[in-house]
């Protein structure tokens, strides 16, 4: 099951900045996950539409531009990236899953990753597009046909995930609280791959891997794979 580090390091550094970012990038973990959104006039990584959560500033991120931005604290000391800076940051170590939050250009946003794939600062296998947002999905998979989207969901549809087969996605993103066999059984019948968040505690790691699931997203992400590593080796010896 594979691991990834959910807002980056974020047990331990402040979520969405360079420090849990290049923490996360220096495991042997297999991706990072961060939230994109827009500023002004540009894209910066960074949850809450809303500054006054994870900084010291306040009002919505859409109304400043990328300087001011740049300017504020989001957590010891840490400043808010920009996409650019997360690109260079991870320089092809890592699959990068970008979950699209309040993000509004998205022609802007296809024109920086071919841009970026055109210079080789990332490949596109290392770039996962996930978001709530279906019709944004569905616009950039259209636009970038090789882009590898995954979609959110916090529900069990009726159709269970034929949602995101429907988008041509990659995988299916479920809240670990609502998904079940039925549904992992049908995302995998689909030729989807089922990823969970948030999943940090030992007893939710060890229910989705009863439920076969294909990855998680953990806030925690070298305790989540020690304790995978753990399960399975008891596993083996039963």
């Amino acid at each position: 099951m594979k691991v990834f580090a959910h807002r980056g390091d974020s047990a331990h550094f402040a979520e969405n900045t360079q420090s849990a970012i290049q923490s996360a990038l220096e495991m042997a973990i297999d991706g990072v996950e961060v939230d994109v959104q827009s500023a002004k006039d540009d894209f910066v990584i960074i949850h809450d539409s809303s500054l006054d959560r994870t900084t010291n500033g306040c009002g919505n991120v859409r109304d400043y531009t990328l300087h001011e931005l740049a300017l504020l604290d989001a957590g010891n000391g840490q400043k808010i990236p920009s996409l650019q800076q997360l690109l260079n940051w991870n320089s092809n170590k890592s699959l990068l899953n970008l979950e699209l939050k309040h993000t509004f250009d998205l022609k802007y946003l296809a024109l920086l990753l071919e841009s970026n794939i055109a210079k080789g600062i990332i490949n596109p296998e290392n770039i996962l597009l996930s978001s709530f947002n279906h019709h944004q999905l569905a616009w950039m998979k259209n636009r970038l046909p090789w882009l590898k989207i995954g979609a959110l969901t916090s529900c069990i549809p009726l159709s269970y995930a034929q949602f995101a087969q429907d988008l041509n996605a990659y995988s299916v993103h479920v809240d670990k609280s609502f998904v079940n066999k039925a549904f992992c059984d049908d995302a995998k019948q689909r030729g989807l791959k089922i990823y969970a968040y948030t999943v940090d505690k030992k007893i939710d790691i060890e229910r989705m891997l009863s439920l076969g699931i294909d990855g998680i997203f953990a806030n925690d992400p070298l305790n989540a794979k020690s304790i995978i590593t753990a399960l399975n080796s008891n596993k083996s010896l039963n």
